[in-house]
Order: C-alpha cells, then structure tokens, then sequence
C-alpha cells in the first residue's frame, strides 16, 4: 500500500521502528515506497513537530520512566494515551523510539536511508529527516557534554577562592559559626527577626524612590500582556508604590520608568510626571503635603520616537541615570522645603527592580551615597542554564538575543551594591542567587555570624537576602460564595461583568466548571502541555471547560515571532483534539475586568492552573486563592512555599502532563476537596497582603544605617567651578605625556573666543596621582588655577587647586583634597584584607618559560592611596582578563572595582562607588553644573573604564588620529560587546580627526549651542 498522506507516512514509519524495538534490530526499517503523495511536498510541519519534541522530550521520559519504576510498567504513559482515546504518535515516537537509540543507530539509519538509490526506492524528505534527526541527536549530545564539563568547571573554579576566603578569616569565623545561630537559615540570608524591630511611624516621613525601566507602566488600565515587558512586573510595582506610600511613616514614593513618545503608544506614557492613588488600607492621619502621595514619574532616554524592549536598553542607561539623578535632587529639595526644615529629604532607599533597573539604582545610589534596595524579579543565570540545557542555541546566540551577559553582570553589580536583596521564596536564595559569584549562602551564613559577634570580616561584605512574599489588593474583592462554597443570592440590580459573555461565547455548555489559566503565550509558560492534558485526558473534557487568557493582541501576524509561535501551537492542538466548545481564548480584556474573570471560574466552582517550567513570583497564585479559587501549580519555585502558607491546592511537575490532567480531574470531581481548599486560601490570604508586604518591607528599611550625600559646608567655598557654564572634562587616556599636554592646552584655546570664553571651566580626569599630575603641570609651565578640579586616581580622588591666600609661596601644599567625595565612596572598601588578598593574587601570576616562573604584577605603594590599591604591570601580555580578577574578588565577597591603566601597565583597584563618571556626577550634583553643558574629551582608547565615559546627558568628543596608542589585547576582552553598551550613533558623541585648537573648537560649537 502507498502512503496518501502524511499520517499514513508518518504511521507506517512508526510501525516500521516499533518493530525495531520488538526485534532488537540496530535501525528501524525503511520501507521502500512506490510512490509519494503530492501533498507530503509542501508542508514540512509533521517533519518539525517531531524534531521539536526531540529537543524536549528528554525530561519528561526520564521522568516518566523513573515514576513508573522501569521495566514493564514504562509503557504506562502510552497505555494512558489509548485508554484515554487519543493516540499521540510524536509522543510514541519520541519516547519509545528515539530515546532508545544511540545516535550512531541513528547515523545508520540516514545511511541506510541515503543508499537508495533507485528512483523507486528513494526518497528525499525522508532520507532528509533521518539526517536531521541523527543530527539533532548528535548536537544535542554534544551540548549536553559541554554544559557538564562547563559546570564542573565552574564548581571548580567557585570552591577553591571561597574555601580560600574562609581560610582568610581565621579561627574566629569557625567560632562565629558554632554558637545558636549556626543552624538559623534567617542568619545564612541576613534576614534575622530576633532583637528589636523599629517601630514604624508617621514622624520618619520617608522619601522612596522605585525604579523599572522596561514595558508600559501607568496607574490605571495597564497592558499587561501588550508585549513581553508589559507583565507581572509592571503591575508589581506600581501596587507597590501606591501601597508604600499609603504605610505610616512614608511621605513621597516615586516610580522611575522611561518616557515614551513612540506612535501608536497611548500618550499617556509620554507624561512626565503620573499621580498614582493611593489604597484603601491607609489607618494613620498626619498633614500631607503638596508633594507627598505615589507617583510614577517618566525620565527621557535613549530614541524618542521608538519603543524599545529590555534588550535593547543597555546601551542608554546612562542618560536615564542622569536624568533620574536631576529629578531626585531637585525632588529632595523640594521635600526639604516642606517638611525638612529646609534641609533637602534625600531619599532612605533607591529600590531597582529587575538587572537594568539594578545597575541603574547602583550609579544612583553611590552617586547620593544613599543605600540601595535590589529585587531581581527574573534572574539572567537562571534563564541561561534553562536556555543551555535545551540546547537549541549556543551561548553566543542566546547572548545575542538576550543581551544576557549584559544582565547577568548587571545582577553582579547590584549584589555589590545593594544592602538588602528582596526574594519571594527561599529557593530564589538557595537555587537562584547561590549561582552568582556574589552570593553564596554558606559564606552568607558565616559572615552574619561574624557582623552579629562583632568580629573582623576582613573586607568582605555580603548583601541581606530579605524573603518578602508579593502582596495582592484587596480593595475591589467581590465573592459569588461564601465560605462553604455555596452560592450566595445575586443582587437583581447586578449584571454580569461583559467580560463573562465575551468568554462564555466559546463554550458548548457554558455551565461546566471552569479551568483558568492567565499566562503571556510564552514557551516557558508551558500552555501547550496544559492543552495537551486536557485534550488527552477524555473524562477531564467531559467534566470541565479551559479558559485560556493570553495577553491582548490584534492579530497573531502582528505579534512578536515567539509568541506567535507559541498561540500558533495552541490553536493547532485546539484543532488537533477538536475542542471547539470546550476553549475560550478572547481576544481582548482590560486589566479592570481580571477579578471578574477570577469570579467567574470561582462561580463555576472551577480551578486557576499555572504550570509554568519555572514560576519566580506567582501573583496569579495569590490572586486566584483572593477570589476563592482553588490553584493546580508547578511545582518548580514560588508555588511551592506559597502553597505551604495557602494550601489550597495541588503542586505538579509541568512536564508530566499526565500528573497535570490528573491534579485537574481530582480538584474538580471531588467536591469536598474543593471547598476546603478554597477554605484554606480565602482563611489564610491576609499573609500575602499589601498591608503585610509593606510592613515587612519598612522594618528592614529602618533597620539600615544613615547614608546621604555628605557636603561639607565650609569646604572650598571658593573653587572657581560653581558659577560656571560650561564644563570640558578631559579624559584622554590613549596618549602620550607630551601629547595629552598639548591637547589640555589646545582645549583651553579653543574656549578663549566666542560665548565659551570665561564661562568654562576644565577638569582633568586620569589615573595619574596627584603628585603625578603636579610634576606633569610644573615640567610643561601650566598652573594648577588653569583647572577647576582634578579627578585622579581612576576616580577614586577630587582635588582642587587650592584658594588659600594665606598659603606660603614655596609650599608644596597647593591641591585641596575632597574630603566628602570620600565619604561617597568609602562604602564597603576592603581597606587591608582587600590589599592582602591582591598581593597573595598577584604573587600567583606568572610569566612561564619552560621550568622558569616569573612574576608578572607587584604591589605598588608609591602610586597607592587610602581609596586606590595600585599594582605595576611588568608585562601585559600575561595578564588575566579583568573579568576574571572580577570574577575573584566577588567568590571572595571583596566589593571592588578593579581596572587596568596606561595601556595595561598598571593595574588600579578602587571603591565600588569610584569611577571617573562618578566622580563627575557627584561635582554636577555639589557645585550645581548642569550634565548637560558638560563636554568630555576622550581619545579613541583608553583604561579599561573607557565605555563608561560615554553615554548619559553629557556630550563626548572623540579625537581620532595618529597620536593615539594601539588599545592592548587585554583592552578587547569584555563580558560583552562595547556596542550592547554604548550608543556610538547618539547626537551627543562626535568623532574629529585631529586634535588641533581647530578641531576642537570646530566639535565644542557643534555640541554647546550658542546662547
């Protein structure tokens, strides 16, 4: 018999294998063909369907297999499929054909199959889909092999630098360790409740400032699920904000997001300021002020005609660091004003939410010298090591995708910033966080242990992992039963929400009990399984009805290709099974009518379903348990310790699809079970309130020490830089002693004509010393008064050129140091433990020569200062990359930032909060210079801090040419490409060839308008 279509192909193919199985044969089968049907040509998808479940398929059979205990009881899934009157034959073939074969099975298979050769024998998509399966096996195995080796590893490289770091702190951790508090999780986490808890009060009037860059935020009828970025988040933190502000003690929280002018966007997103109502849990009275209350407040940054989406945000996070840092300023003035006595309220935290959002509230926060607050939401390793396993994709891809890299060293750095790291679960701490090289738990413990004794932690810091569940509003909660799940008597003058006829339109019989599930059609949110487990399972199709609720979306050709994908794939299914009248999948529905969908399952007495591979915060969970419903959930993450507080539900494996339709088919057939669990989430909802969130959230708040922007008040009162216009930094690192002299003094020229002249100031910013940059003015007969100030030491130093008239003309004193920047600065500095640690380091880099070790890095005391440890570099091209020495100072919780300068000759480790751009932003901040009006000078390389002088409000000449030295090897290494960070085409940088008074004149007018 010749196949006539696909399935008949497909069926006498599956045949042939299972035949295979039963008669120990090395390949299955082929079975020559006299002919091929027509229709067979022009669709591939039978072909992808099985090589998609390939790549998936692994998982799910081990686990199948494990469950049933092997032998014979391993056909028990298929035999689940007969029983249930469906058959799957991708699944069949899947999990008892292709997981039992080696790929070199495999390989003959496709040999076999490409050796014949008579035309009617032959047959190409066949012969193409043996390759492609042969292939697939073999890439996937070799991944596989890769990610082992990669994580060994990296288990290798992680144990020995903090087992070193253990040992670094002596006798005295171990004692720290053995005492009550050894078996404390709370005390792994910094998260102890024991001791005295602040007492909130209306009298502490906190200033709090949020921050979540990504998706379309506002206050009312937000888009969830409008796009990617527009989801959980978004409506976590707004709720949040307007909860906080209505807590005692809060005055003023303001949401930072950015401005959106993009067309066919709402133009609401494009206001700059947002005022957001408060909740209704509000218990206290105190005088409010013109600007207390929540608001979401929108900074300008990167296009202003283009939306953009998280992964494409990096390059300008810069420019809404110095907007958000104008606001705030301006803001705590304002305050200051009306309830500060004048006194600006700096702001008690800066929250990020989300890695962009963390590395942005890091700049903030050591700009301000305020402490930070870090939420990671959904953590970059995490989504890495899910994205390798399946193995679809290399690192490389997933990066270029993603930006990944980007976002994993944004979470780095928000771990050496932050104080407080705010996790929903405790599994987020131990399996999520413990991933990062920042954060390890035991070492968490025993640095605790050591803070709580009061002994020496050698340098090392680690930041507070607080757990605070999210919270859920209850202000708008209607229930159609009451606690025994009987119905109450409806209103006659109440009509059903429009939302329910829009859903109730799909079914046949609208009357059984509702299945919801309310997920963006994401892979990861594993929908099409839960459709599969409905499909499959016969009696569950008899009992209940799916309510699917996807998102909002005009046309599936209109979406981005992932969710295409993935709403393509559930229609299909719905189709394949033939379950017209038994799935709802609206279109649209407005964020206002989500309760009322929540109701309407609740009234049916159904169930709310999440059975996403991986779930970090689980709101839906919480707010399904508000309306009375009980939850089937994964069993992967937040559901798991929600479920111990709630326990009104089931917990699953998302990839046993047979345990899903079986949790479903038992919540709902058996009524008692129901009711109490519907029982035991609405008795024990209260604990996942806003109320309790907040109240949470504020102890730990108060518990952290004062930090603000330290100003001395009678300190260089007459540095010349306040008043002044205009400001040129410059910053050329590329170039010779004599060349960057020449260029110091053609830029102060160009400034001598036109509007610039006596309006401009110059600041100097280098690695050099001071002492350094002293030798460099007297040998070239400039004057320390030619500059305004100097940024030396890689940003860890300000000085001005002293004022004093009362100085002696042959003192050598003439350079005022900035006491307060190092106040700014100071925050978590290593000091000793750190330089002990680097001096043993650098001891181990050497320089081999056959049996011959030569050491490459020695300490270098002259050019060291209090907040700068310098090391000399003896030969560059044996260097480390600097991630690695990055990656080594974090295992061992040493919070710095380490640099190479002078073409990789010297190696500079500094404050986490020193930078040169940092520096900067703090003298915009004390000496009132607008970042607009300032002009920063760079050559076309630079120390290895170079990617950092570009971007933000400033403007950035790049003088190109001859003079410049070749950028060393060690310079190209990054963790990233430099054009993920930097937006080379932005209308603030302009590149001159040259670097004569000309040419830097001609860039100075096309940047400074002319007033």
């Amino acid at each position: 018999m010749s196949p006539s279509t696909p399935f008949q192909f497909l069926f006498l193919f599956l045949v042939a294998a299972l035949v295979a199985t039963t008669t120990s044969l090395p390949y299955p089968p082929l079975l020559p063909f006299a002919s091929v049907s027509p229709a067979m040509y022009g669709n591939d998808n039978w072909i992808n369907s099985y090589l998609d479940a390939i790549l998936d398929a692994g998982k799910g059979a081990v686990h199948a297999r494990g469950r049933d205990g092997g032998g014979g009881s391993g056909d028990r899934p298929s035999l689940l499929l007969r029983e249930r009157g469906h058959f799957s034959p991708a699944r069949f073939f899947v999990e008892e054909v292709i997981t039992g074969y080696d790929e070199t099975d495999l390989y003959k298979t496709w040999l076999r199959a490409n050796a014949m050769r008579s035309p009617q024998e032959k047959n190409t998509r066949l012969e193409n889909m043996t390759w492609r399966i042969w292939n697939l096996a073999r890439k996937k195995k070799e991944f596989e092999k890769e990610e082992a080796n990669r994580l060994s590893k990296r288990r290798l490289e992680t144990e020995k630098p903090r087992n070193d770091a253990t040992a670094d702190m002596s006798e005295d951790l171990f004692e720290g360790v053995k005492g009550e508090d050894a078996g404390d999780p709370s005390v792994a986490y910094g998260d102890s409740t024991t001791g005295s808890t602040p007492r909130i009060s209306s009298v502490d009037k906190l200033y709090i400032v949020l921050i979540s860059l990504h998706g379309l935020i506002r206050g009312e009828n937000m888009e969830l699920g409008r796009d990617s970025d527009t989801g959980g988040q978004v409506k976590y933190v707004v709720e949040l904000a307007k909860a906080l502000s209505s807590s005692p003690g809060v005055y003023r929280v303001d949401l930072l997001t950015r401005e959106i002018l993009a067309p066919n966007f709402d133009r609401g997103y494009g206001e700059t300021a947002e005022v957001l109502a408060s909740t209704s849990f509000k218990n206290f009275k105190y005088e409010r002020g013109e600007n207390s209350g929540a608001y979401i407040i929108r900074i300008p940054f990167g296009p202003k005609d283009k939306y953009l989406a998280k992964e494409h945000i990096w390059p300008f996070i810069q420019e809404f660091v110095d907007g958000a840092l104008g606001h705030i300023v301006r803001m705590s003035k304002t305050i200051g004003e009306e309830i500060g006595s004048g006194c600006p309220v700096w702001p008690a935290v800066i929250h990020g939410h989300y890695a962009s959002a963390g590395v942005a509230a890091a700049l903030l926060s050591g700009a301000l010298n305020v402490p930070m607050v870090f939420t990671g939401h959904f953590l970059g390793k995490d989504k890495l090591e899910g994205l390798l396993k399946q193995g679809r994709q290399t690192r490389e891809q997933i990066n270029m995708t993603y930006k990944i890299m980007c976002r994993i060293e944004a979470e780095e750095v928000s771990l050496d910033a932050s104080e407080i790291v705010i996790a929903s679960t405790r599994q987020e701490i131990e399996e999520q966080w413990n991933l990062y090289d920042g954060f390890e738990v035991m070492l968490a413990r025993k640095l605790r242990a050591l803070v709580k004794r009061g002994a020496n932690c050698y340098g090392r810091y680690m930041p507070r992992m607080v757990i605070i569940p999210p919270g859920v509003e209850f202000g708008h909660m209607v229930h159609d039963f009451d606690m025994d799940g009987n119905e109450d008597s409806p209103s006659p003058a109440s009509e059903d929400p429009s939302i329910w006829s829009e859903i109730m339109r799909f079914f046949t019989n609208p009357r059984k009990p509702m299945i919801l599930a309310i997920a963006r059609p994401y892979a990861e949110k594993n929908i099409t399984t839960l459709v599969k487990a409905f499909g499959e399972c016969h009696p569950l199709r008899e009992l209940a009805n799916l309510t699917l609720i996807m998102g909002n979306r005009e046309a599936i050709s209109k979406m981005h290709k992932i969710s295409a994908a993935v709403l393509t794939s559930v229609l299909t299914l719905i189709d394949e099974y033939d379950l017209y009248g038994q799935v709802a999948y609206p279109k649209y529905h407005k964020h206002s009518e989500i309760p009322d969908i929540y109701r309407l399952a609740a009234r049916t007495k159904g169930a709310f379903v999440n059975v996403a591979y991986f779930e970090q915060f689980g709101v839906t969970l919480i707010e399904a348990a508000m309306h009375g419903l009980p939850v089937i959930a994964t069993k992967n993450g937040a559901p798991v310790e929600i479920h111990q507080v709630l326990d009104n539900g089931l917990l699953v494996d998302p990839h046993d699809q047979d345990a899903i339709a079986d949790a479903l088919y038992k919540m709902l057939s058996e009524k008692q079970f129901w009711s109490r669990c519907r029982e035991n989430g609405l008795k024990n909802i209260h604990q996942f309130s806003w109320p309790e969130h907040c109240k949470n959230y504020l102890s730990r708040i108060l518990t952290l020490g004062p930090r603000h922007p330290a100003f001395a008040s009678k300190e260089n009162k007459k540095v010349p830089m306040k008043g002044r216009k205009h400001i040129v930094v410059i910053a050329v690192d590329s170039v010779t002693k004599e060349d960057l002299m020449q260029i110091i003094r053609n830029s102060i020229e160009a400034t001598h004509t036109g509007t610039l002249s006596g309006s401009t100031g110059f600041v100097l910013s280098t690695s050099l010393t001071i002492a350094e940059i002293h030798s460099l003015l007297i040998c070239t007969g400039m004057l320390p008064t030619d500059f305004d100030a100097f940024i030396c030491n890689s940003g860890s130093d300000i000085y001005y050129p002293s004022q004093s008239s009362d100085m002696p003309s042959n003192s050598r004193l003439i350079f005022a140091l900035d006491h307060s920047y190092r106040s700014h600065i100071e925050y978590r500095w290593g000091g000793e433990g750190l330089r002990k640690y680097l001096v043993k380091w650098a001891y181990s880099v050497v320089e081999r020569r056959g049996r011959t070790e030569k050491q490459v890095i020695f300490e270098d005391p002259k050019h060291s200062s209090t907040y700068r440890l310098a090391f000399k570099v003896v030969n560059p091209n044996h260097l480390p990359p600097l991630k690695e020495l990055q990656k080594l100072m974090r295992i061992q919780s040493l919070r710095c930032h380490a640099l190479y300068n002078h073409g990789a000759t010297r190696l500079s480790v500094i404050p986490i909060h020193a930078s040169r751009s940092q520096a900067l932003r703090y003298l915009s901040i004390r000496w009132g210079i607008e970042l607009p009006d300032a002009v920063v000078i760079v050559g076309e390389t630079g120390d290895s801090d170079y990617e950092e002088l570009f971007g933000g409000l400033h403007k950035t000449v790049i003088l190109k040419g001859g003079f410049n030295t070749p950028a060393n090897r060690i310079h190209t290494v990054r963790r990233y490409p430099l054009q993920d960070v930097v937006s080379l085409d932005s209308s603030n940088i302009i590149g001159i060839e040259g670097c004569s008074t000309g040419d830097i004149r001609s860039a100075l007018q096309q940047l400074i308008p002319t007033q």
